[in-house]
């Protein structure tokens, strides 16, 4: 029954501003109260090969072999270097290649031997130019 006669009807209003505060809050608590799983380490499957040994003893003409033990020391072809920056480290190895076009880098790194000597190498070879890099690993015979 409408007992106001000349009045219309208001229509029911939602109002959803504060519904989306709401579920902002909601949201942030959420976020800020959530852990994040880490995983300590990862299980990686290398693939096997069952292609024959390659004669390492050939006479490799256009092969750079830099080797870098635990403590961080460097040598290149055998011969101890020392450095005191990357741009160093790319001169020793400009050095070390003399008139050899684009050498291939073997990097021979000691098992405990610190990822940044490592990739010191690698920038320093950057630098220097030479795109061919590769590493040496010690085949276990034991299977």
């Amino acid at each position: 029954m409408n007992f106001q006669r000349g009045r219309q009807k208001e229509e029911p209003e939602i109002n959803l501003v504060p519904m989306i505060d709401v579920l902002l809050v909601i949201l942030i608590f959420l976020v800020i109260t959530t852990t994040y799983s880490k995983f300590a380490e990862l299980e990686i499957n290398l693939p096997q090969s069952t292609a024959a040994e390659i004669d390492l003893n050939v006479d490799r003409p256009n092969v750079i072999d830099v080797s870098v033990d635990a403590t961080g020391r460097y040598t290149i072809n055998q011969v101890p270097v020392t450095f005191s920056s990357i741009e160093g480290f790319q001169q020793e190895l400009h050095a070390a290649a003399g008139d050899k076009p684009d050498p291939l880098i073997t990097i021979n790194a000691d098992a405990k031997a610190t990822h940044q000597s490592v990739i010191t190498v690698m920038e320093a070879a950057r630098l220097a130019g030479y795109n061919k890099i590769t590493f040496t690993t010690e085949i276990d015979n034991t299977q």
